[in-house]
């Protein structure tokens, strides 16, 4: 099975891409979903988690405060290290898990749709890499709205990641998120073309 790993910075249309490839029948291991299901009442992720940053990024009903926990992470990197390493092992064990479905399936093709594909290394189990590329200025926009959050919050998230300099060095393909989604969905064909058959009509 090829498995193609998509990745870009937050709020770069990463996930514009991923529905679109959905929407044509493939197979999308979504690692943001996954992160967020690992955080279970009484899960290993949930209490590591919470002994390491405490009781303070919990809501009422004990589960946690993903917008806490982020503002926290999202301002120190040493403590962003610290959740990488408690969640990081316990996503990837499910990413394979899925990868393995798939595979006995007999799935020819699939995307893993991950933020940190290349920081995390999970890259290493992908055989193309599509990075997807917004401008900074829009970068900023698009997250503000998203999010609702403040425009040093969004900055703060988007430093906290690396840099699009350093993701092109990994990337097979990139794509251009700047101009009409018809664009972006044209460039996701061509690539698709390309993984499939080789660029073969």
């Amino acid at each position: 099975m090829k498995i193609i790993g998509l990745t870009g910075g937050i709020a770069s249309g990463k996930s514009t891409v991923s529905n679109y490839l959905a929407s044509k029948g493939i197979k999308i291991i979504d690692a943001d979903k996954i992160s967020r299901s690992i955080y279970d009442i009484g899960s290993k992720a949930y209490v590591s988690v919470v002994k390491e940053f405490g009781v303070e990024i919990l809501n009422d009903d004990k589960t946690i405060n993903r917008r806490k926990l982020g503002n926290i992470v999202f301002a120190d990197k040493e403590r962003l290290n610290i959740l990488n390493k408690i969640t990081h092992p316990i996503i990837f064990d499910e990413i394979k898990r899925q990868i393995m479905e798939l595979t006995i399936q007999g799935s020819n093709i699939c995307v893993l749709d991950a933020a940190l594909l290349i920081e995390s290394g999970w890259y290493k189990v992908t055989d193309l890499k599509w990075l997807v590329y917004v401008n900074r200025e829009t970068q900023i926009k698009r997250l503000i709205e998203r999010d609702k959050i403040s425009k040093e919050e969004a900055i703060n998230r988007i430093k906290a990641q690396m840099p699009f300099e350093e993701k092109v060095k990994y990337a097979d393909f990139i794509i251009d998120n700047n101009s009409s989604i018809r664009y972006t969905y044209e460039q996701v064909d061509i690539l698709l073309n390309i993984a499939l058959n080789g660029g073969k009509k």
